[in-house]
Parts: C-alpha cells; sequence; structure tokens
C-alpha cells in the first residue's frame, strides 16, 4: 500500500517535498514513480527511481528542478520540488512495481498506486 503526502499550497519559486510511504517490507525491490494529473487531462509521468536508487528518470519539463530519492529503511521515496511554476499544479500520485526494465524505470507500466496529493502552485 502506497501513501503519497506532503502536497499544499505554495507561490512559484517556492519548494516542496513529496512523501510516498509503503507498508511492507518489499518496498526496496520495487521502482517507485511519480505522475501528476490534471483534472480533464491525461496522467503526465514525472520521475521514477529504480529499486537500487540507480538510474533515475524525469520527464523533460521538470528535469534540473526536481529530484526523486529513496529511503530504502524507511520505505519511503520523496520527490524533492524545487523553483515550482503554476504548470506544475496537479494531483501528484506514486506508484510502484517489482518488474525490471532493460529501458529503465520509465518503461515499467506501475501496477501498485497509492492516493495523490494535491500540488497548487500560485503566481
Amino acid at each position: 500500500q502506497l501513501q503519497a503526502s506532503g502536497g499544499g499550497l505554495v507561490q512559484a519559486g517556492g519548494s516542496l517535498r513529496l512523501s510516498c510511504a509503503a507498508s511492507g517490507r518489499a518496498f526496496s525491490t520495487y521502482a517507485v514513480a511519480w505522475f501528476r494529473q490534471v483534472s480533464g487531462k491525461e496522467r503526465e509521468f514525472v520521475s521514477c527511481i529504480p529499486w537500487d536508487g540507480g538510474s533515475t528518470s524525469y520527464s523533460d519539463p521538470v528535469k534540473g528542478r526536481f529530484t526523486i530519492s529513496r529511503d530504502n529503511a524507511k520505505n519511503t521515496v520523496y520527490l524533492q520540488m524545487n523553483s515550482l511554476k503554476p504548470e506544475d499544479t496537479a494531483t501528484y500520485y506514486c506508484a510502484a512495481d517489482r518488474r525490471y526494465s532493460a529501458y529503465g524505470c520509465n518503461a515499467l507500466p506501475y501496477d501498485h498506486w497509492g492516493q495523490g496529493t494535491q500540488v497548487t502552485v500560485s503566481s
């Protein structure tokens, strides 16, 4: 089970850190990703991190501003979001997948999902 938290209202240029906490001892074997969705639009990939914290991946709109990390001892994945823009406003979801892809964690289908956390960036 995944639990996302850390969303809120922030001014443009500000920062937020999202957390995705998981239950279960097998969490350290899962790749974890963050997606976001604006009402009426398709869900968008944001970032992912493989089980070992190795080759992370970011979408172009967030590259250089967001950083994903994980603490397997705490069963938690973080998304540090800096230099936030109004267009980052969305509901953010974390997801996990235990499979491996030679094409990277951004190629996984992600079959375990948490509830979302709302991020609102004001201009």
